[in-house]
């Protein structure tokens, strides 16, 4: 996960703090390290693969008795199940859209957790990055909603999502706020001075 200094956590919430004087969106940012630990991920695979390997091993290369064949599918269990654990080899043993509903899931449950659906006049935004997923989303409340389509963030997400993948998760964080925020300042002005949620950027493990 990317490591964030003192600067560009104030970098984030300073940002924030300057768009919000623009609209009445409440803006809130969360990164996630991973959207799940998958812990049964390894030992499905390390499973699948133990029963596999010493029959093909068995009937293809050697003849073994039953009592190797017990050792050798012990040991390649026990192998993979603590190879398979390395994060970067899990990521990759996960489907793509089983990656995505878990971020997508996780999401969500920010998007309660922070309190974005009781803001005043239902005009919460939620931007969410999982770094291992590779997953960015901008949820918003019905507030914003009803002026601004789902489908006006997509092209916001879609230039995040590739800062994510190049390791420039803060830019793109600053980015996103500061595109998102004129979209906001254009569509939902301020009306008024409120700060109901919190700017500073909520770091997940």
């Amino acid at each position: 996960m990317t490591l964030l200094n003192e600067t560009e956590l104030r970098q984030v919430a300073d940002t924030i703090a300057r768009v919000e004087r623009d609209t009445d969106a409440e803006i809130v940012t969360v990164l996630a390290a991973r959207a799940d630990d998958y812990a049964y991920i390894p030992l499905l695979w390390a499973s699948v693969v133990a029963l596999v390997v010493p029959g093909l091993l068995n009937y293809g290369v050697v003849v073994m008795g039953p009592h190797a064949l017990l050792l050798t599918q012990w040991a390649v269990f026990i192998v993979l199940a603590l190879l398979f654990r390395v994060p970067a080899i899990t990521t990759r043993l996960i489907p793509r859209h089983v990656r995505r509903w878990r971020a997508a899931n996780l999401a969500r449950r920010q998007f309660l957790e922070q309190n974005l659906h009781h803001t005043q006049g239902e005009t919460g935004m939620l931007i969410f990055v999982s770094e291992a997923e590779r997953y960015v989303e901008i949820l918003v409340d019905r507030g914003i909603s009803a002026r601004l389509p789902d489908a006006t963030w997509d092209p916001v997400i879609a230039a995040f999502t590739e800062q994510v993948r190049k390791g420039e998760t803060v830019q793109g964080f600053v980015g996103c706020i500061e595109r998102c925020g004129a979209l906001l300042a254009q569509h939902l002005p301020s009306t008024s001075q409120r700060d109901e949620l919190p700017n500073r950027l909520i770091v997940l493990p």
